[in-house]
């Protein structure tokens, strides 16, 4: 019995996770929530700077590491319109990386984390209909739980490739306003100027209500 537990990848994945966790509460990962920290060795780095973004956040999406610092991040370094796209590119690549470890290495885990509470028997429902659009207005909103979401999406039988395109374009919102957020406020480092980014708070918070506001009209609506 332990042998067969021991020669089972999966045994050694959630090890190699549980590890990472711990590393990011107690040990050098702690790094990852260092904006000032991250925002130096970017800088420091050169041409290497967006390989070693877009790989470190794709990473820390896989094992389901919040990254909402990164886009911020690449706001101060690489401005408004590479930031976001770096960002883009390493959120989505680290999301199709936590969809497969969902679906093919940690499904069991990952089903009985979140079976109980009903919600992947109403995912599966709503990606019944046009699955792509269902992605993309799951992902808009800058406030849902990315990395839960990632892998409740691989117990499903959605296809990997609305799910990616889906959260590619789904996140483009979201992710402009961190990353604006990481540009104003990188001006107000050095020029003092807040106004630039009390607009940029503005739009994320206008950004994150929309859902909200979307669903409640609804609900007056079915009233």
């Amino acid at each position: 019995m332990l042998g067969k537990v021991i020669k089972n990848p999966r045994f050694w994945l959630g090890i190699a996770l549980a590890i990472c966790l711990l590393l990011c509460a107690l040990g050098p990962l702690k790094a990852l929530f260092d904006y000032s920290f991250l925002v130096k060795q970017l800088e420091t780095r050169g041409n290497l700077a967006v390989c070693l973004f877009v790989g470190v956040f794709a990473l820390a999406t896989v094992v389901g590491i919040p990254g909402v610092l990164f886009p911020v991040v690449a706001g101060a370094v690489f401005g408004l319109f590479w930031g976001t796209f770096w960002s883009v590119v390493g959120a989505t690549l680290g999301a199709v990386g936590a969809f497969w470890v969902s679906r093919y290495l940690l499904r069991d885990w990952a089903e009985r984390r979140f079976a109980d509470r009903g919600v992947l028997h109403r995912l599966n429902q709503a990606i019944t209909g046009n699955a792509f659009a269902f992605v993309v207005a799951i992902r808009f909103a800058p406030i849902s739980p990315f990395t839960v979401v990632n892998f409740l999406f691989g117990l499903t039988p959605i296809n990997w490739i609305p799910y990616s395109t889906g959260t590619f374009i789904g996140i483009i919102p979201g992710t402009v306003a961190y990353t604006w957020v990481g540009v104003t406020g990188n001006q107000v480092l050095q020029t003092g100027d807040r106004v630039p980014f009390i607009l940029a708070l503005s739009f994320l918070s206008v950004l994150s209500l929309l859902p909200i506001l979307a669903r409640k009209k609804g609900f007056s609506s079915a009233k």
